[in-house]
């Protein structure tokens, strides 16, 4: 897997956290849809947490051909699939729990293995099986930026940021061990699509946004697609940047 130039970025500030939602839902569900008529199956890959709830509610009410959309994990705590940290527990709540967003093809991570090594090399086999291509490309990566300007599980400091001759590896972050995609394969991605919410986010954002800032400290701009990154902020996340 080769590396990519860096990122470039187009912001987009919704005023609320109904605003963002509802810009989430009704972007992933574009990209989708163009998919679509483009091939006979949609990949997307999701994030977890809190944040993006209320946008997989309002995608999951979207009238798309869900039986032919394939939906994965950018990242999944090694915990139990009923566990409340369970990023695929969350999508289960939320995008898969009523129609017709139900008949979409989840695929998580396997997280019922022997060791998370284990559950990370049966996730890139996945990955790499349910999505063409080398590296794997994704048609929509979902992402979120953590306050120290980790994304999915590449986090600062962590051996799993310069991981890029697999498809997902293991990494550990706020004491749990997890399984994340790799920057390459979310470099890959049609279109990248961070959602920031909150005014804790300010300062991860600028950096994330700064072409001088190190992804060492800031492993988020290790994703560098070839076309420009998609950021949809609230206000909260958004302010204080230079317009």
């Amino acid at each position: 897997m080769r590396s990519q130039p860096p990122a470039s970025y187009r912001i987009e500030v919704a005023a609320d956290g109904d605003e963002l939602a509802r810009r989430t839902a009704e972007t992933i569900a574009a990209c989708i849809d163009l998919a679509l008529a483009q091939r006979d199956r949609a990949q997307i890959a999701l994030a977890g947490g809190g944040t993006p709830a209320a946008a997989y509610r309002l995608l999951a009410r979207e009238r798309l051909p869900w039986q032919r959309v394939d939906v994965l994990l950018g990242d999944e705590r090694w915990v139990a699939a009923d566990d409340p940290s369970s990023n695929a527990l969350m999508l289960r709540q939320t995008l898969l729990a009523e129609a017709p967003g139900c008949e979409a093809h989840f695929q998580p991570v396997p997280t019922d293995l022997e060791s998370p090594e284990a559950s990370a090399a049966a996730y890139a086999a996945l990955v790499a099986r349910t999505c063409p291509g080398d590296p794997p490309v994704f048609d929509l990566v979902l992402l979120g930026l953590g306050e120290d300007g980790h994304t999915a599980s590449l986090f600062p400091g962590t051996a799993a940021t310069a991981v890029t001759d697999r498809e997902a590896t293991v990494s550990e972050g706020k004491g749990l061990p997890r399984v994340t995609l790799t920057a390459p394969v979310l470099s890959a991605a049609r279109q990248v699509l961070f959602q920031v919410s909150g005014a804790g986010k300010q300062q991860a954002l600028r950096r994330l946004l700064d072409p001088d800032e190190s992804p060492e400290r800031t492993p988020a701009r290790l994703v560098s697609p070839r076309q420009p990154v998609l950021i949809l902020a609230d206000a909260a996340a958004a302010a204080g940047l230079e317009e």
